[in-house]
């Protein structure tokens, strides 16, 4: 049993791995598409170019098709990682770089954690707080001073922010229901559920600006679209229904690390000492975060357990 479980957890953590490894070029990937491409038609274009491949992966697997409940909280994870994050990172990317990106999605982690956290009815101890409102105040710091550039909170740093929030949110809703569904098919499900909303916008964007762009943004746009959108959460959801949102979602802390060197070896983006010291000092916060939450485990798994297990009627037989 010990060694199957073992098994079970290396596999979890070699798939979020492989997730984690995709989304690293995200932002780099959306910083080159975008100085060339409209950021809307890169947000939702790729999502319906996802959503093609999702729905030829379904029909090849026979997949059946989700409940009404699932749906619904299909449709939350669309709202996150479909939508919500590739729309506000296409915004902000056309006038930031990715390292500055980079910084912020050290925020990630512990969002996740918070919203898996809150969305499996734990209580974690009061350090777990204090640890994610150190971090979140930590990158506030950072935005509010720019850098030593802009010396204010701006559009673009909102942006940010609230993709960082819709993304968590995706994340843990998509972890959870990777449970059931199986990653695969929940992030195809979910592209397909996003479509009512991606098509229209994205031949909108076609319309007022037709695309026009040369042979490097249109790879940057392929990547978003095969990597980003649809293989990378095969693997990352996969993990995190296997071994869990909490545990494997600290694979996270290696993501802003490997975003800002692709950002210095790609782009040739220069490396500022504060992002660097920004970034690990959330990272210092989110270990943090983590590890407070792991001695309080009340996971969803566990609940699900418990409740599908049968109590014992042990009073006595009257005859």
């Amino acid at each position: 049993m010990r060694e199957k479980s073992s098994a079970t957890v290396a596999g979890a953590i070699t798939a979020g791995a492989l997730g984690v490894l995709g989304f690293s070029l995200s932002l780099p990937a959306t910083r080159v598409a975008v100085q060339e491409l409209d950021p809307w038609f890169v947000a939702f274009g790729r999502a319906v170019g996802a959503a093609v491949l999702a729905a030829a992966y379904l029909w090849f697997t026979r997949a059946p098709r989700p409940t009404r409940a699932q749906w619904r909280r299909l449709a939350i994870v669309a709202a996150g990682v479909v939508a919500g994050f590739p729309l506000f990172t296409s915004l902000a990317l056309t006038s930031e770089t990715a390292s500055h990106g980079a910084v912020v999605v050290t925020l990630l982690p512990a969002t996740t954690a918070v919203l898996a956290v809150r969305r499996a009815g734990e209580r974690p101890p009061p350090a777990f707080w204090l640890a994610a409102g150190a971090g979140l105040l930590a990158v506030l710091a950072f935005l509010a001073v720019g850098g030593g550039v802009r010396g204010a909170l701006s559009t673009t740093d909102l942006y940010l922010l609230a993709a960082i929030a819709l993304c968590g949110l995706g994340y843990a809703e998509g972890g959870a229901l990777s449970r059931e569904l199986g990653g695969a098919r929940t992030i195809c499900w979910a592209l397909l559920a996003a479509l009512p909303v991606t098509v229209p916008l994205t031949l909108a964007a076609v319309w007022s600006h037709p695309p026009q762009a040369g042979p490097t943004a249109w790879a940057a746009f392929t990547y978003l679209t095969v990597i980003s959108m649809f293989l990378a959460f095969f693997a990352w959801y996969a993990g995190l229904a296997r071994g869990g949102i909490a545990r494997v979602g600290q694979i996270q802390l290696a993501q802003p690390i490997l975003t800002l060197l692709w950002s210095a070896l790609l782009l040739g983006e220069h490396l500022a000492p504060s992002a660097v010291v920004a970034a690990l000092a959330v990272l210092v916060c989110v270990v943090l975060t983590q590890r407070t939450r792991s001695r309080n485990p009340s996971g969803h798994a566990e609940t699900v357990t418990r409740r599908a297990r049968p109590r014992r009627d042990r009073s006595p037989v009257r005859r």
